[in-house]
């Protein structure tokens, strides 16, 4: 009997997805059944935990295991477990609902997917697996009944509408079974009639076969019995299981195939790459552990976001504990995938008590030594294909733990890459920057930015671009924030070319050009003493600079000031950070600081009681030209625009 039988309507995005499920054609439809799959798994996984947890749950845990069964007269296929199951709200949320982020983001790209293979990458990325039953069932009816409730639940939608069916059910098995009424069989293709034996025994072992729990499913054989005139045919109906449930994490790497590790982390990543680097692991001694652990090959799209879930899986003698173990696995490695099984930590370990066990913590220090290592290894490799990939999906991410990883800042330091002037397609190592150091040099010059233009074009690059010098390009809004806590990298420190002084010249250089910059010095000392009274309000200071070539002035910071770039960044996450001002370096040599200089001198007086309106535009000018140069913004545009064209126009 079922009673509070309710209509309910989808929501408008999970419609919509629905929608494009049922009407999307790619080739892979097979992967409906291995998410169906690895849905019970979870589920089984869940139940032997929750008995553990609790000696009073009513279940039977005696024969846990995954169920095909196949009603070939009316085309029905259903997945059933003896699993945890779900209540009514638990299969409302889950179910009814789409409770993942970026929907329609999903369905935008979904429509532009320019080929199957993008299709079915994206549909993994987002992580809808339940739903990809649509694409081969007309309609879709699941039952499920949670561990230690009496009342089940029964949820039921068909293609196209936009409307599901939820009820109670007095009695129903413990666990979860989804039941598929599946589209009529395709008469040019049989390879997609999921009615057929052979076809479930291919996709059970192409994607399920390490499944730890059975995957069974009752086939028909037939025997011939007797002999002669007595000789006659029977039906038999056994039980099989389909898998071989072997767990990959104990099995030596020689017995494994790249594509059971494939199947396998596309298992425990929900994801539809495959994995760039395998990195199995086997400690023994004190603490026994096996970790088996997976390099993506693509960032998933929330990788920046704060919904993004982080984590290995964590089982204890291969009993499942817990999904996305943040204790294993440091923020700046969020990336990695696995299971880890450790041998000696108690079934009923919570989260809590895991951020203080010894264990993990010596578990944790082990696992981020192996990854960088692994990592260190793909970028000594002679093919760099490998390497390229990960850093260019994962480098802006490995690099947060130079703020974070003391214990391992030389590490990242060392398998790291930046865009520098050396090369315009080709990043470099630090190593590679030191070893191509000139002799004298004994510093390691970097600008950041928002962009590789911006840098290349700005007033502070053009003295090292005139004498050859190399800079390293960072352009990432994590590269603000380490370099001011990174102090050196093998001996060599870091000097940003937008702060401090730089002095590029040679010893003979700067012989043969100090009675110039005495000379200067003296000439221009009254105009740098107005200038800095008239652009108080603004900057710190005004002195001359040997750092520009081309340009008339540029801003730079003292050594510890903030980057305009990261005050912005600040300020964009809500802090509020004290005005700071910079101070304004003039070129000595340009046409138009000579001129400002000759113009000051002739009018000194007047000038110094503010009669002179045209030399304070001037100097407002020089100002501004300077923050733009350097991508700045003005703090009074309009009047910037002002004067310029007022003086604009006095030319023609």
């Amino acid at each position: 009997m079922t009673e509070h039988v309710e209509q309910l309507e989808f929501q408008a995005e999970t419609h919509q997805l629905l929608e494009l499920m049922i009407h999307s054609v790619y080739s892979n439809k097979d992967t409906f059944l291995r998410e169906l799959i690895s849905n019970a798994s979870d589920a089984l996984d869940k139940l032997r935990l929750a008995s553990f947890q609790d000696k009073d749950l009513q279940v039977d845990t005696s024969d846990l295991h995954i169920e095909l069964e196949v009603d070939k007269n009316e085309r029905v296929l259903t997945v059933r477990d003896n699993g945890i199951g779900m209540s009514r709200a638990e299969v409302v949320d889950l179910i009814g609902t789409l409770a993942k982020s970026g929907t329609a983001q999903l369905r935008k790209q979904l429509a532009e997917a320019k080929s199957e293979a993008s299709a079915e990458e994206l549909i993994g990325q987002f992580g809808i697996g339940f739903y990809s039953t649509f694409m081969v069932a007309d309609k879709v009816v699941l039952t499920t009944r949670k561990a230690g409730e009496t009342t089940a639940t029964r949820w039921e939608a068909s293609s196209g509408s936009s409307t599901y069916a939820i009820s109670d059910l007095d009695e129903a098995p413990q666990g979860t079974a989804v039941t598929l009424h599946l589209k009529p069989a395709d008469e040019d293709d049989h390879l997609f009639d999921y009615t057929q034996e052979w076809k479930l025994r291919e996709i059970v072992k192409k994607y399920s076969d390490f499944i730890a729990w059975p995957i069974r499913m009752s086939v028909e054989r037939v025997v011939t019995e007797g002999e002669g005139e007595e000789k006659q045919e029977k039906t038999l109906v056994e039980e099989q299981t389909l898998n071989s449930q072997k767990a990959l994490w104990t099995r030596p790497r020689s017995e494994v195939s790249e594509e059971e590790y494939k199947e396998f982390y596309k298992h425990v990543s929900h994801a539809w790459d495959e994995p760039l680097e395998i990195i199995p692991l086997k400690a023994e001694g004190t603490f026994e552990y096996q970790a088996l652990l997976f390099l993506p090959s693509q960032a998933p799209f929330d990788l920046f976001t704060r919904e993004h879930k982080r984590g290995v899986q964590l089982y204890v003698k291969r009993v499942f504990i817990m999904d996305n173990c943040e204790e294993l696995m440091p923020e700046y490695l969020r990336f990695v995938k696995g299971v880890v099984d450790a041998q000696d930590l108690s079934l009923n370990v919570s989260r809590e008590i895991l951020q203080q066990d010894r264990q993990i913590q010596m578990i944790r220090k082990r696992l981020v030594k192996k990854v960088l290592s692994t990592v260190k290894d793909l970028q000594g490799a002679e093919d760099q294909s490998k390497y390229q990939t990960f850093w260019r999906e994962f480098g802006r991410v490995l690099k947060e733990g130079l703020l974070s990883d003391f214990d391992n800042r030389e590490t990242i330091l060392q398998v790291s890459s930046f865009a520098s002037t050396h090369s315009e397609s080709e990043a470099t190592t630090l190593a590679q920057y030191v070893e191509r150091m000139p002799e004298g040099q004994d510093v390691i010059y970097y600008m950041t930015g928002e962009s590789r233009d911006q840098i290349e074009r700005s007033p502070h690059m053009e003295a090292f671009q005139a004498k050859g010098r190399e800079v390293l390009i960072l352009t990432d809004p994590v590269d603000e924030m380490w370099v001011g806590s990174v102090p050196e990298f093998d001996g060599k420190r870091f000097q940003s070319i937008a702060k401090g002084e730089v002095d590029l010249e040679s010893e003979d250089e700067k012989k043969a050009s100090e009675a110039l910059r005495e000379q200067q010095d003296k000439e221009f000392a009254d105009l740098l003493t107005w200038l800095g009274n008239t652009l108080e309000d603004n900057i710190k200071e005004v002195r001359l600079t040997n750092r520009l070539t081309t340009s008339p002035a540029c801003l730079v910071g003292d050594v510890f000031d903030f980057t305009p770039m990261l005050e912005r960044m600040y300020r964009a996450s809500g802090q509020e950070l004290p005005v700071s001002k910079r101070i304004l370096e003039l070129n000595p040599a340009h046409p138009l600081v000579t001129g400002l200089r000759e113009a000051y001198d002739q009018r000194k007086p007047d000038a110094d009681e503010g009669k002179v309106p045209e030399l304070t535009e001037t100097a407002e000018l020089l100002y501004g030209t300077a923050v733009l140069a350097e991508g700045g913004e003005l703090k009074d545009p309009a009047r910037f625009a002002q004067i310029l064209t007022e003086r604009l126009t006095r030319t023609l």
